[in-house]
């Protein structure tokens, strides 16, 4: 069992910054791929990002202004968004699995409450 809690959200202007973290439960955190969606108001769920030992992968919206890490120790996640746009306006959720390369909602297990990011123009 892994419990997610994501935290680092609020309200930017356009062209701003923020960073996002994922702290997780557990004693296993190195062996999961860890995974940011998005989801905005009536629309679906979208990859944002994801890290596991295959590598880092990205979705094609925020790809060039944002920076997925993580700290094994801390057992923590990042996501670094710089350039943000009101479009980028969204729950951002963070998520587990055990599966490669996870570019896939579904291919996930564990998933956090979400944070808020609101951009404003």
């Amino acid at each position: 069992q892994v419990q997610l809690v994501e935290s680092g959200g609020g309200l930017v202007q356009a062209g701003g910054s923020l960073r996002l973290s994922c702290a997780a439960s557990g004693r296993t955190f190195s062996a999961y791929t860890m995974g940011w969606f998005r989801q905005a108001p009536g629309k679906e769920r979208e990859f944002v990002a994801s890290i596991g030992w295959s590598g880092k992968y990205y979705g094609d919206s925020m790809r060039g202004r944002s920076t997925i890490s993580r700290d094994n120790v801390k057992n923590t996640v990042y996501l670094q968004m710089n350039g943000l746009k009101p479009e980028d306006t969204a729950v951002y959720y963070c998520a587990a699995t055990t599966n490669q390369p996870g570019v896939r909602s579904r291919d996930y297990i564990y998933w956090g409450q979400g944070t808020q990011v609101t951009v404003s123009s």
